[in-house]
């Protein structure tokens, strides 16, 4: 259980996710997430220099990927921090924002600036020189589809893992159908009263079409308008499966900020200091090969008792759900309403960028349980790989 590390309140932004291929599919995602983190402590009134580390949370290789955190940092505006990069998938943001928590609870650190960011669009194309190869032919990989379509230990597409966990529960297409119009209703929430809700957190990014002319994205591009009918007149990927393209999520791209530091310092830098956002706890698990959607409850189970409070003592919870079906075992495993959670949201429906995914979701949760009146946060959601990561937020 953590004590001392702390998030200012509004010390934090999303940017909008825009579906793969769309506006912000030939940017740089660590240039574009740099560049939208400083225009963003301009606007704050923040000095970069305050921060005295930065975790860069990414996944998919970019070109100078390899000096990620220090440019990330120098681009900013921050010249003289180091810092790390965290790539675990689609519980990178999670880990990001509990690994700077870990450096605030140890003196470490004071201020550390997590900054995520991914492009699903145009990933990358790698190829290995392949001595044994036939004529020396090289070993290539299309990063994303082939990471979508293959994992090496379990031996199926992520789409299998899910479906794997929907037939051995007896869930149905119809159960994944009704989630997902539910989820969508609850996206729709976010934007009444002109975006009220989104505007909270939300920081546009800015796109260079040419020297004299830019495009701001200001909002979710490629969220899909969802009927009951619609859904049902979607064919199902797998002849014998429960979930279409519909009752999934997509890939997109995006960034996201979020400031950890000392309770002192959070006061000061908080638009509001009546407000505390406090770091509890992070818990982690992994499932049976090929059960993805199963290592999310583990791994709440986890934060749960190290934060020595049960599942109905949290006033929010906010999940990375790219499959119908995780939040449908979730809610069956921890005797929840699979219908109360996620509102205004969640990367079934706004996209998955994966690194930034669950940091918008903290972002989201932290703004919804302000305006609740306090209480517990969770973020949680699967990864690659069968594993699952979830975090515990107290805000009063």
């Amino acid at each position: 259980m953590l004590t001392k590390a702390f998030i200012p309140y509004k010390g934090y932004y999303s940017s909008p996710f825009a579906r793969w291929q769309g506006s912000l599919s030939n940017e740089h995602p660590i240039v574009l997430a740099a560049e939208t983190a400083k225009r963003w402590l301009i606007k704050k009134g923040w000095d970069p220099k305050m921060f005295d580390y930065l975790v860069l949370g990414y996944t998919i290789p970019q070109i100078h990927g390899f000096y990620g955190s220090p440019w990330a940092a120098a681009l900013i505006g921050a010249l003289d921090i180091p810092g790390m990069v965290i790539a675990q998938a689609c519980t990178t943001s999670t880990t990001s924002v509990f690994q700077a928590g870990l450096g605030i609870e140890n003196g470490i650190y004071e201020n550390v600036c997590c900054l995520m960011a991914d492009r699903n669009s145009n990933s990358a194309h790698l190829v290995w020189p392949n001595p044994l190869g036939p004529g020396g032919r090289p070993i290539s990989e299309d990063f994303l589809m082939d990471a979508f379509d293959h994992d090496p230990w379990a031996k199926n597409a992520m789409i299998q893992t899910a479906e794997n966990v929907g037939k051995e529960c007896g869930f149905t297409r119809e159960e994944c159908d009704g989630l997902t119009l539910r989820r969508y209703e609850q996206y729709m929430d976010s934007l009444a009263d002109d975006r009220a809700f989104q505007k909270r957190y939300m920081f546009p990014v800015e796109v260079k079409i040419s020297k004299k002319k830019s495009l701001m994205v200001e909002a979710d591009e490629g969220v899909m308008p969802t009927t009951k009918e619609g859904l049902a007149n979607l064919a199902t990927v797998f002849s014998d499966g429960i979930h279409t393209f519909g009752s999934q999520t997509h890939p997109a791209d995006g960034n996201v900020l979020i400031n950890v530091t000392t309770h002192e310092k959070a006061r000061e830098l908080s638009d509001d200091s009546k407000i505390d956002i406090q770091m509890i706890s992070y818990g982690y698990a992994r499932a049976k090969k090929g059960y993805m959607a199963m290592a999310v409850v583990p791994a709440v189970k986890m934060a749960l008792k190290m934060a020595n409070i049960g599942i109905h003592d949290i006033k929010a919870i906010k999940t990375h759900n790219p499959f119908a079906v995780n939040d449908l075992y979730m809610a069956n495993l921890l005797n929840i309403d699979v219908n109360n959670f996620n509102n205004y949201g969640c990367s079934m429906i706004f996209g998955h960028p994966v690194a930034p995914t669950v940091g918008r979701l903290i972002i989201e949760g932290i703004e919804e349980v302000v305006m609740l009146g306090g209480g517990y946060l969770l973020a949680a959601g699967c990864a690659a790989g069968d594993t699952g990561a979830a975090i515990i937020l107290k805000i009063s």
